[in-house]
């Protein structure tokens, strides 16, 4: 792998804090179209349906889905939905075409979400302090969130998927790969310079932490090379350094970071790192 690794420049942002956009998850258009089915959704709805490469995707599109995919294609997001990229208990990511480029289409599945893992990461945000407990909201609003985590974290100069469109339980999104192939996770690949992977993973959590966030599920299958550059991915469940359970994601973060460049030769350990990571920095 390359060991040419150009860290973006930091941008000004905010102080960390809890100052967040309001979350609206109340029916829009997009539920709207679902229940009335005119003639051209239903058109699209059955292309959909009736493609091989979804029928083995039950309970991801539903009416409302189909309903936010149709309004992103009416706003010229996606031109055509492909195959999937990845699978998950949560979400399914699929290629799309959006004009000249291709893009990764994240759906949350509403009915087969794990609401009580996703709880730990919703008490306390204060982003969801008026969502309650009903499971459609509380998926409406972790989709927003990971749009809203995905611009901030770019805004602070971390590489991730750039954000186009946010749609009900449908996020568009930068497609990170080649060819329609996914890039590879840091887990996939021979590193050639560990140590300078390393540095630039430590500085983009350091950044991170700056602007107010932890990533809380961060490790090597959270990373991927492309164009040979570090990306993150999946901010759905960050939380704001306010968080009561911030500190505890960041440990884990950081133990995970650190045991998977030990095992590549690294003397670094979680706690070494937890240090880097929250230092206050005079620049």
């Amino acid at each position: 792998m390359s060991d040419e690794y150009g860290l973006l420049d930091e941008e000004a942002t905010d102080a960390p804090g809890d100052e967040w956009e309001h979350l609206d998850v109340s029916d829009t258009a997009v539920d709207r179209t679902a229940r009335t089915q005119d003639r051209e959704f239903s058109k699209f709805r059955e292309r959909i349906k009736d493609a091989d490469q979804f029928k083995v995707e039950g309970g991801v599109f539903d009416e409302a889905t189909l309903g936010a995919l149709y309004t992103l294609v009416q706003h010229g997001h996606i031109d055509a939905l492909g195959g999937p990229i990845s699978t998950g208990k949560e979400a399914h990511v699929f290629l799309a075409s959006a004009g000249e480029r291709d893009v990764a289409v994240k759906i949350y599945r509403i009915n087969a979400s794990d609401f009580t893992q996703m709880r730990r990461y919703l008490e306390g945000d204060p982003r969801f302090e008026e969502i309650g407990g009903k499971k459609k909201k509380v998926v409406l609003a972790w989709t927003k969130k990971e749009f809203a985590n995905l611009k901030r974290a770019q805004a602070a100069g971390i590489r991730v998927p750039n954000p186009h469109a946010v749609e009900r339980n449908v996020l568009v999104m930068e497609f990170l790969g080649t060819d329609g192939e996914r890039a590879r996770r840091l887990g996939e690949v021979h590193l050639e310079n560990p140590e300078t992977a390393y540095e630039v993973v430590r500085e983009y959590m350091r950044r991170l932490h700056r602007a107010g966030l932890v990533h809380g599920d961060l490790s090597e299958y959270n990373v991927l090379v492309h164009d040979s550059q570090l990306w993150f991915l999946d901010l759905g469940q960050a939380v704001t350094v306010h968080h009561p359970n911030s500190r505890e994601f960041l440990e884990r973060d950081c133990e995970n970071v650190a045991n998977f460049f030990a095992r590549q030769g690294l003397a670094v350990d979680g706690e070494t790192l937890l240090g880097d990571v929250t230092a206050v920095r005079e620049d």
